[in-house]
């Protein structure tokens, strides 16, 4: 599956959210949140770039398929 290519900061992080991560801070236009020991950034741009996109969901642990079911 390709990546999307319309998701912006808060669709990434509600779909984070579903996944079960839980936002520890805020610096900047970034979020940062948290599952277990795994630590994601997430840009609060409108839209995420595909490759920023790419790395977001590799920091998850999660899947691209997994990750676009969440959106």
């Amino acid at each position: 599956m390709k990546i999307p290519r319309d998701v912006n900061g808060p669709e990434a992080v509600r779909a984070l959210r579903r996944a079960g991560f839980e936002t520890v801070r805020q610096t900047g236009s970034h979020l940062i949140m948290r599952k277990d020991s795994r630590t994601v950034v997430v840009p609060q741009h409108k839209p995420i770039k595909p490759g920023t996109l790419k790395g977001l969901i590799e920091q998850a642990g999660m899947s691209v398929e997994g990750f676009a079911e969440l959106l």
